[in-house]
């Protein structure tokens, strides 16, 4: 399985968008500090995920997610 994904920074309350195949692997990267992007904002929780069967279909979503129509619909469904 693959997923697409959404981490809580525990310490700014801000949102990080991803896909991967192995998701608990990819959060204690992400609270180790080996993800530069999101060193600084440590620790994260994982507030969202979906799964897919493909990492094309994770990437997709993921990429839907960083979009305008993406954000409209994770606000209207009060995910974020």
């Amino acid at each position: 399985m693959f997923y697409s994904y959404i981490l809580k920074s525990e310490k700014d309350g801000k949102y990080y968008y991803g896909s991967i195949e192995n998701l608990e692997i990819r959060l204690i990267k992400h609270n180790r500090g080996d993800v530069k992007s999101t060193k600084a904002r440590r620790p994260f929780i994982i507030h969202f995920f979906e799964e897919f069967n493909s990492r094309s279909e994770a990437f997709r979503r993921e990429q839907y997610y960083k979009s305008v129509n993406g954000y409209i619909y994770l606000k209207q469904n009060k995910i974020i």
